[in-house]
């Protein structure tokens, strides 16, 4: 039987969300993927026993990867069992047994053709950044920029990637997929007193990409260039082009759609 499940973590203590592998051997870094396992693996087969885990006999998909320190509201997983959960009890003991930096809701069946990854449709994401001069003490670790920035130059600039394009100008080199095309149907920016967020929906997202649209929006407002840079930056192919690769404290998953 497949399940799934909607899992929220704080993206900063963890190696990304999904185990790495060298050698065919799992790196012992702690990943989303790593803890969500073990717990899985505690409650429905049973024990401490971590060899359980580490021979990986609960296997979870992902509904795709986020890096160290980026935050998830609505990670899909799946994963097969043949026990059978109640989803009350399940969630409850489970959210007992994780870190207290990753839950689980939502649990449902789902029909063996759903896979996190490949059925999802669009997913979400959301860049938050602080917009003011001083520090606070409750900035935590999201980047603040100091200068005054121009939310409609943003908004502007953000309209030239909305629709299909080739992102090669966003990528970091660690995108193993050959694929650059994505569909971007969401691009907005909104500031809620000294909190700028921006709200970026695709298909599917490059290494960093959203990352490297942030800091090409910030070059942008740091240099008092034009909204068109963007355009330029996009059709130019070139990641030498684009701005650098921001903070990943900020950038948080909000939610896959199927």
């Amino acid at each position: 039987m497949r399940y799934a499940l909607d899992v929220q973590y704080i993206g900063k203590n963890y190696s990304g969300s999904q185990i790495q592998f060298e050698n065919g051997k799992p790196i012992e870094e702690p990943t989303i993927q790593g803890e969500l396992e073990k717990a899985l693996c505690t409650l429905i087969i049973g024990g401490k026993d971590t060899a359980n885990y580490k021979n990986r006999r609960v296997k979870t998909i992902f509904s795709g990867r986020t890096d160290k320190g980026v935050n998830s509201l609505g990670q899909v997983v799946h994963f097969d069992t043949d026990k059978n959960i109640v989803a009350s009890d399940f969630i409850y003991h489970i959210n007992e047994v994780l870190p207290s930096d990753i839950s689980v809701d939502n649990l449902r069946i789902v029909a063996s053709s759903f896979h996190a990854q490949k059925s999802a449709k669009a997913r979400y994401y959301r860049y938050e950044l602080i917009n003011r001069r001083y520090k606070q003490a409750f900035d935590g670790d999201i980047l603040r920029v100091k200068y005054d920035i121009d939310i409609e130059r943003m908004q502007s600039a953000l309209n030239f990637l909305k629709g299909e394009h080739d992102f090669t100008s966003f990528k970091s080199s660690g995108t193993l997929n050959p694929s650059r095309i994505c569909n971007l149907t969401k691009t907005e920016v909104e500031k809620q007193g000294d909190r700028v967020f921006i709200h970026i929906v695709g298909n599917r997202f490059l290494y960093n990409m959203v990352r490297t649209i942030v800091g090409t929006l910030l070059e942008i407002e740091g240099h008092n260039l034009k909204a068109e840079h963007m355009k330029e930056v996009l059709e130019a192919k070139d990641r030498k082009k684009a701005g650098q690769t921001v903070s990943p404290y900020g950038l948080t998953l909000v939610k896959v759609k199927y």
